[in-house]
């Protein structure tokens, strides 16, 4: 096999959506609630996608209040200092499903990421995290996420940080829009191919362990 691949992502987002609780649950299999808005740290994971290794640093950015967007659409760096954008290969923007705000958010930091870099497209993912809640409590649709995917050209998935869905397919789509903007010929879509044979080859585990 091939060398681990260096690659390095920024989590980003509004406050409560989830950036931690979804990177916690990815890097250390555990759940964690608790709510830390100025803090910001940085983890590392080995993740494998399509026969090739990646260690990847995953910083997770403090997030941003819906109250102050009319600073951050003023202000770039209210959003992302300047460490955001050095050496970073792709953004997961992160909304939650309850909060229209959290989603329309992703609109505003997608335009600043772009805007700081002077380009029209990078490597990204929307998460749309908290997708166990109950369907009265929701404000965003999974239709609603694949339209905003659909409109930026990156990937989208909603996941569950609680009760671990999704969680990984969001990392990995990650790092496949990465390695699609490395080598053009590569597609997204050839995600759910290789995500229906790892689903299928653990069926056939626990139907042995039966």
């Amino acid at each position: 096999m091939a060398p681990p691949k260096q690659r390095k992502m920024a989590i980003v987002g509004s406050r409560a959506v989830g950036k931690s609780s979804l990177t916690v649950q990815f890097v250390d299999g555990h759940f964690v609630d608790s709510y830390y808005p100025t803090i910001e740290n940085t983890f590392s994971k080995m993740i494998k996608y399509k026969n090739q290794e990646f260690a990847t640093e995953i910083i997770d950015t403090a997030g941003q209040d819906p109250a102050d967007w009319d600073a951050l659409y003023q202000d770039e760096y209210s959003i992302l200092n300047s460490k955001h954008f050095i050496g970073i290969h792709g953004y997961m923007i992160v909304y939650s499903v309850a909060s229209k705000q959290s989603f329309e958010m992703a609109r505003i930091i997608r335009d600043k990421i772009l805007n700081h870099l002077a380009v029209e497209w990078v490597p990204l993912v929307i998460v749309g995290n908290k997708s166990d809640l109950r369907p009265e409590q929701r404000q965003v649709t999974p239709e609603d996420g694949r339209a905003l995917a659909a409109e930026f050209k990156c990937a989208w998935t909603e996941a569950s940080a609680r009760y671990n869905e999704n969680v990984q397919k969001a990392f990995e789509l990650m790092v496949a829009e990465v390695e699609r903007s490395q080598n053009p010929g590569v597609g997204v879509d050839k995600y759910e191919e290789l995500d229906k044979k790892r689903k299928d080859k653990q069926r056939k585990r626990d139907d042995r362990k039966h």
